[in-house]
């Protein structure tokens, strides 16, 4: 979008919405998205609110009833956008760039669809779709501007999400995204970093690295110990106090990023790594480059440096040509890794995946049946690893919105440096998102912890200051909507403002 096209405005006041499906990828995406749609005059619906001018779904096709939960959603909004003339509906995501032209085959009255390739588009595409009336249908098979050049609307003043590749070089049979995000492409070091200092400037403290394989960054690049050096290069930034990086894959886990890791202090000790099996023969069936042992290795390698580090996963149960000995072997894992929480899935099919074609796909009560147990045994095994965290003193960072009893127990909540979630006695002084109290635990939950003393201090932070800029800042005057047919092309880059579907 040129200068002169953000100049061809009216004073009306549009309302956008974004509805958001999947990962962390497509959580930032949306960010982005919302960043183009106030850039380009929109103004975001308030919270609750039944309608907007623009409704966008930013979709997943990870699970297998993605397209019938879009189309029911679609179909909702039919009546509203058939008595509201002027109302726009967009859907983009890996769902979109999936069906393409499906989508507006089933559902007519949708005015955009785009893909994941080429978000930076959804202003134009919105304005041609209204001055020639028609379907606009945009895919992009290659990336055309690193998200990251894109404006953004962060959700927190006080942490944000940095992008530093997209795409993924893997081939797991279960999962499409690597043929809806395309290879994996990394972002220079330099500019990821560039992007961090300018939101360490504006006040965030938290930043999370993100990535499909988050790990494997430098392949594109031609340095395999890339992710390490990023990770210590974090750690030089002042004011920075927390980095995280999600997801990690267990084939490019190497011990450089471990001792990076255990010896930069802001890279806090908390892991999320995708086991997915811990049957060799599943593993090997969906194409995942380890196996058990080497699994349990790079965990045992990362307590004996990280000792209080928090381990999470992610779990498929079911997966074609399962045998109860298969899932046996996943119990034996889990019981090894001593997991502080998993993420359990049933096996779904995704059409177009090599597993959704494999024989021996195992019946569905069989499935249910292992899911159950497994919960049950990963509820056993957080439950004792938070029982470990009583009588601990930790720093927490107050967060907006994790606590949604708050108000009735009269606590705030937070995270530990781990990512453990605390519950904690509301102090006398007052306390904003993003400052940081020191609490001592005094009772675990499967799922968080309480601090039910007094809270021995509390740090106000720049974070903190942040966010109460942000809340208590006059809304700017809306910029209008543009007017006329926009050229054609992503907005051109600005300057990193702030601040993903990490299956691997």
């Amino acid at each position: 979008m040129t200068s002169s096209d953000r100049s061809q405005t009216v004073d009306v006041t549009r309302t956008y919405a974004v509805r958001t499906y999947g990962c962390q990828m497509n959580v930032h995406d949306s960010e982005r998205l919302s960043g183009l749609l106030e850039d380009a005059g929109y103004v975001r619906a308030p919270e609750g609110a039944d309608e907007a001018d623009v409704v966008v779904f930013n979709t997943c096709a990870v699970r297998e009833n993605a397209d019938n939960k879009l189309y029911g959603n679609l179909g909702r909004l039919a009546p509203a956008k058939a008595r509201r003339p002027g109302m726009q509906i967009a859907v983009g995501g890996c769902l979109a760039q999936k069906d393409r032209d499906t989508i507006v085959k089933k559902a007519p009255w949708v005015d955009v669809v785009f893909g994941t390739h080429n978000i930076g588009k959804l202003p134009v595409l919105l304005e041609r779709a209204r001055v020639q009336e028609e379907a606009q249908v945009e895919i992009a098979e290659s990336l055309e501007a690193f998200p990251s050049t894109l404006p953004t609307r962060r959700e927190s003043a006080y942490a944000a999400w940095v992008s530093i590749s997209v795409g993924c070089n893997n081939t797991c049979t279960f999962c499409i995204v690597p043929a809806l995000r395309g290879k994996e492409k990394d972002r220079r070091p330099g500019d990821i970093l560039a992007e961090i200092e300018a939101l360490v400037a504006e006040g965030v403290c938290e930043i999370t690295l993100l990535g499909q394989n988050v790990n494997a960054y430098g392949s594109d690049i031609g340095d395999r110990e890339a992710f390490g050096k990023l990770l210590r290069a974090c750690g030089k930034i002042e004011g920075l106090e927390r980095v995280r990086f999600t997801s990690p894959h267990p084939r490019d886990f190497t011990d450089d990023v471990i001792a990076a890791m255990a010896e930069t202090p802001n890279v806090m000790p908390q892991l999320h790594m995708p086991l997915q099996s811990g049957s060799d023969a599943v593993l090997k069936a969906m194409r995942r480059s380890y196996r058990q042992e080497r699994f349990l290795g790079i965990i045992h390698k990362v307590r004996a440096a990280i000792p209080h580090a928090a381990i999470s996963t992610d779990i498929i149960v079911g997966f074609p040509g399962e045998t109860e000995e298969d899932f046996e072997q996943t119990l034996h894992t889990v019981r090894e890794a001593r997991f502080a929480q998993a993420f359990t899935f049933q096996y779904s099919k995704r059409p177009g995946t090599p597993a959704a074609e494999m024989e021996g796909q195992v019946p569905k009560e069989v499935v249910q049946a292992r899911y159950e147990r497994l919960v049950a045994l990963q509820e056993e095994i957080s439950w004792e690893e938070n029982k470990k965290q009583v009588g601990r003193t930790l720093e927490v960072m107050v967060a907006e919105g994790e606590g949604r009893k708050d108000d009735a127990t009269r606590r705030l909540s937070g995270r530990a440096p781990d990512n453990r979630l605390v519950h904690f006695t509301r102090p006398d002084e007052d306390v904003r998102p993003g400052d940081v109290v020191t609490v001592e635990i005094t009772y675990a939950a499967p799922h968080h912890l309480l601090a039910e003393g007094p809270v021995t201090a509390v740090r106000r932070t720049r974070a903190g200051d942040a966010w109460e800029r942000r809340t208590t800042a006059q809304a700017p005057k809306p910029a209008g909507v543009m007017l006329g047919l926009p050229g054609i092309g992503a907005p051109a880059p600005l300057p990193p403002a702030a601040d993903g579907c990490a299956v691997v």
